[in-house]
């Protein structure tokens, strides 16, 4: 008993000392002048309660949630049409959240399974993943192809960030090699981690997509094909996220005519999900005091922001109407690429959890010598209920992805056309998109982009 106790005695005064951690996140009240200028298309007037909330005494992003504050202005610029203000915010993001990848590697086991709130915010991989996406966007406005097929490619060339996904919280120990459920099965008598879904999405249809029309616009149709026959893969290798037909747009852009020139459209519209915090429990059948038998802990829940538009329609010259498709449901990757994170998360506040309950176990034991089995039971219990109320969840994320994009296309002469876009729910329209006295080239990518958080 002395040599476990001796074990343990430090990671609970290290954990102990989290107590009254004060959590990292955003306070959601600030989010409202934000979500209230978004939701009504003023994307400049969203941005700009950021710059003047950093500007502010108390600024409403902590230096721990820095890629929040970037990842936050960076698509809410690119809405707003200040596309090198994007780019600049979303490499920053993409470059805080490789450094803090990179020191969750080296990172000793303890710090590793600290609770992910006294840490700053590392991003999430869905995150990651629509950073280039839109970044590539961002290029693209700004007559850049060369620059959007690098943002594409650091997606899905080999051994991008989609390829790396599925392995990349496949735990190892510095030291001892060992994976997280060693770890747990090692300290707890064989106890077992809650299970996670294994993530399966590897291959972004919109990425395939968007890069198949860079190349082609490029002059390099190989590429462009091989783009279009790894688009059609992800729709048959990912059917929890493509349940879907595949657009048509996509065969008409395959397969435009020496002739014709295509007009492409790609639309965003509604908000990705969420996190919230839920209440979840563990079991400890191993321990002496059965007050620590069992444990609520909080860990968090993607939840859906429902959309109010169910269909986008472009019109060009007020007279042909062109219906837009879904290509890929954005929300649906955010609950897919989480799920391998959750595992994760779920299995560190278990090892968190087990430890404090070792020590509280021996703790219990010296008080049952002295005082007796109610005493020590009342005791355990206590601390127990010490540490459930000061474990709270991580529910940081950003707030303004997208929750679905579609994509239309139609064969026209070169010209200039007025092309609006409308997006409906039901028989009405909520919000348009106008692109007076646009150019459609003969050589060279035309494609509009739009969105609609409603």
């Amino acid at each position: 008993m002395n040599k476990v106790q001796g074990k343990y005695r430090r990671p609970f005064i290290l954990f102990s000392s989290f107590l009254f951690f004060i959590s990292c996140a955003v306070n959601p009240k600030v989010y409202k002048e934000i979500d209230l200028a978004a939701g009504t298309g003023d994307f400049d007037a969203a941005v700009n309660v950021i710059v003047a909330g950093q500007e502010s005494k108390k600024p409403i992003y902590s230096e721990k949630n820095a890629i929040l504050l970037f990842l936050d202005k960076g698509f809410l610029e690119y809405y707003a049409k200040s596309y090198a203000k994007s780019s600049q915010s979303l490499q920053e993001a993409e470059r805080l959240i490789e450094e803090a990848y990179t020191k969750s590697i080296t990172a000793g086991f303890l710090s590793y399974i600290l609770n992910d709130n006294t840490k700053d915010y590392p991003g999430e991989d869905f995150e990651d993943i629509y950073i280039n996406i839109f970044n590539a966007l961002n290029y693209y406005n700004r007559g850049d192809i060369d620059g959007a097929l690098v943002e594409i490619r650091k997606l899905s060339s080999a051994n991008g960030k989609l390829d790396l996904l599925a392995g990349k919280y496949n735990y190892k120990d510095p030291k001892t090699g060992a994976s997280l459920e060693e770890l747990a099965q090692k300290e707890a008598a064989g106890a077992q981690l809650p299970g996670g879904k294994k993530v399966e999405f590897n291959n972004s249809a919109l990425a395939r997509y968007l890069a198949a029309l860079f190349y082609l616009a490029d002059g390099n149709t190989e590429n462009a094909q091989i783009e279009f026959d790894k688009l059609q893969t992800a729709f048959l290798t990912n059917k929890d996220i493509y349940s879907n037909p595949i657009p048509r747009a996509v065969e008409l852009a395959r397969n435009v005519p020496n002739e014709k020139t295509m007009l492409n459209f790609i639309c965003f519209s509604g908000l990705s999900p969420v996190k919230v915090e839920e209440k979840i429990t563990f079991f400890f059948p191993i321990f002496r005091n059965p007050a620590l038998y069992v444990s609520n802990v909080k860990l968090p829940k993607m939840v859906q922001r429902p959309s109010k538009i169910d269909r986008i329609e472009a019109v060009i010259n007020g007279k042909i109407k062109v219906n837009l498709e879904l290509l890929e449901n954005i929300s649906a990757v955010v609950e897919e690429t989480f799920a391998i994170r959750y595992a994760n998360i779920a299995a560190k506040t278990y090892i968190r959890t087990l430890i404090k309950y070792v020590a509280t176990d021996i703790a219990a034991a010296e008080v049952e010598r002295n005082n007796g089995d109610l005493t020590a039971f009342l005791t355990a219990l206590a601390v127990k209920k010490t540490f459930e109320a000061t474990e709270s969840a991580d529910i940081r994320m950003s707030r303004y992805l997208p929750g679905k994009a579609y994509i239309g296309g139609i064969l026209l002469d070169p010209g200039t056309y007025n092309v609006t876009v409308n997006f409906y729910s039901g028989n009405a329209i909520i919000s348009k998109s106008e692109h007076n006295n646009f150019i459609v080239r003969e050589k060279g990518l035309n494609l509009i982009d739009a969105v609609s958080l409603k």
